[in-house]
């Protein structure tokens, strides 16, 4: 059996892999000279075996990585957002939003326009509209003529009352939707309470007329004042490049926040404003090739007639919701990819581990409340002890279910949950966390069970009883336990 060997620095870890014919394993490298490859030969094996351990690496072996420097996060945020993007269906959760934005189109600009015309600045919101899109300009076309004929019936009452709450129904359902296709993203699984979706949907609603207002005025300002004001020649140039990028930042700034306001999670501002800028740039690309775009598409008008901009509009609102959700998903991965450490490893964890895990956090959490210390976080858990944080939220949600801990507000972050004792510390036993938890979840559903295999079940409870009462005189409070842990610092 033929073995290689050669040496793979990847900039965050520097391995040695020995190459054998059926695979390869992390070994002591030890030189072989009784082989002579060509150098040729020699030189490709290594290249191909570097891109293989390199792929093996990114795929799967970096989420045994527990350092935080910047090049090991941004592979696992790539590597989650990949597999999420995959495992999500966002495809379908996309073509359900664009079917239910076509829908709500008219209602849309015609509360828009609404708003528009109690302000009186209508003109200037279609100017806005056919600036913002200007690869749909035909399909705003179509649409602005039925909300034309839609308004119109205001004079006779019937855009008042039932046409109001109508429009105003329609506009909170599609962001209904908006918002549990993200709060799926997030693994959310609440959606917000109908009173707070009408509050928080109905403000949107009537700021979005006025920051398209305020964002045309602006413009409109810097072109007159500076501009096309001959004391301020020297700053033309600059003031016009300004000018020219006002789109991309108000698209950024669009996306940014709907990443912000729609999961019913807390989203930091960071990670939004990050993948903002790439779906808002990734919005802009598409909108410069649909316009490139249709000058070539001249053969949709002999098939669809007057409909041609139809399919057109699909396929672009298609394609806006996969970036609006690929945004999304890359939003959820750099916010949680320490969620995912040590993933194949936990999904086949043993229960005997999985018990001395669960042991250990309560035994930190009653350390640190006997000391009078701040109270932990899942985030500080993943950072002092280098436990992934999917596993110690699925811990400390079976302890909270038992009654062994209890959620509290983080003394540093208001918004986080922190967790200490449910009861007194001085009950609480390495037996008595085992005899909860043993205890937590459902029995005795099998029919027949309890009794056709009653001396089986009798050995093992008495087993178990056995070592729960011999574990019962052992207070957590007394284990040692370092309680500042040992913190990983991001480089």
């Amino acid at each position: 059996m033929g073995v290689q060997f050669f040496e793979l620095n990847l900039g965050f870890s520097h391995i040695k892999f020995v190459i054998l014919q059926n695979g390869f394993n992390p070994q002591v490298m030890k030189k072989d000279n009784t082989s002579t490859p060509s150098r040729f030969t020699r030189y490709v094996s290594s290249r191909v075996e570097r891109l293989r351990a390199l792929w093996l690496y990114c795929s799967e072996g970096v989420w045994n990585d527990t350092r935080r420097t910047w090049k090991v996060n941004t592979i696992k945020t790539i590597n989650l957002s990949v597999k999420s993007f995959l495992n999500s269906d966002l495809q379908n959760r996309a073509s359900a939003l664009t079917y239910n934005t076509l829908l709500a189109i008219v209602p849309a600009l015609a509360l828009l326009f609404a708003i528009g015309r109690g302000f009186g600045f209508q003109n200037l919101l279609q100017s806005q509209l056919f600036t913002f899109f200007p690869s749909q300009e035909n399909a705003l076309r179509a649409a602005l003529g039925f909300v034309d004929h839609y308004l119109a019936q205001a004079s006779q009452g019937v855009f008042v009352g039932v046409g109001l709450v109508f429009l105003l129904w329609t506009m909170i359902s599609l962001m209904g939707n908006i918002e549990s296709a993200f709060n799926t993203v997030w693994g959310v699984r609440s959606d917000r309470t109908m009173t707070r979706k009408v509050i928080d949907y109905t403000a949107i609603l009537f700021m979005l007329p006025i920051l398209m207002v305020c964002s045309s005025g602006i413009s409109l300002l810097m072109s007159t004042a500076i501009v096309d004001n001959p004391h301020f020649s020297l700053f033309s140039p600059a003031v016009k490049v300004v000018l020219d990028c006002v789109p991309f930042v108000l698209t950024w700034l669009s996306f940014t926040g709907m990443y912000m306001l729609f999961p019913n999670t807390k989203v930091k501002f960071r990670n939004a404003l990050y993948c903002g800028i790439f779906a808002g740039t990734a919005f802009q690309i598409l909108q410069y090739l649909f316009v490139s775009g249709q000058l070539y598409v001249s053969k949709y008008n002999a098939i669809y007639g007057s409909f041609a901009f139809l399919p057109l509009l699909l396929i672009w609102l298609q394609l806006v919701w996969i970036i609006t959700l690929a945004g999304a998903v890359l939003c959820y991965s750099s916010q949680n990819i320490f969620q995912f450490s040590f993933n194949g490893n936990i999904n086949n964890i043993s229960l005997d581990y999985k018990r001395k895990v669960a042991i250990v956090i309560m035994t930190i959490i009653v350390k640190r409340f006997e000391q009078q210390s701040p109270p932990l976080t899942l985030p500080d858990f993943a950072a002092l002890y280098h436990m992934p944080s999917r596993l110690v939220t699925e811990l400390i949600s079976e302890m909270s279910e038992a009654g062994l801990v209890s959620i509290v507000y983080s003394e540093t972050d208001k918004d986080q949950h922190a967790y200490q004792p449910a009861m007194d510390i001085n009950k609480i036993s390495v037996g008595l966390v085992l005899d909860r938890l043993n205890k937590l979840g459902t029995t005795e559903f099998i029919p027949n069970f309890k009794t056709e295999f009653a001396p089986v079940i009798k050995v093992v409870a008495d087993a178990v009883k056995d070592i729960i009462d011999k574990e019962s005189e052992i207070l957590l409070m007394n284990l040692p336990v370092n309680i500042d842990g040992t913190p990983t610092k991001i480089k």
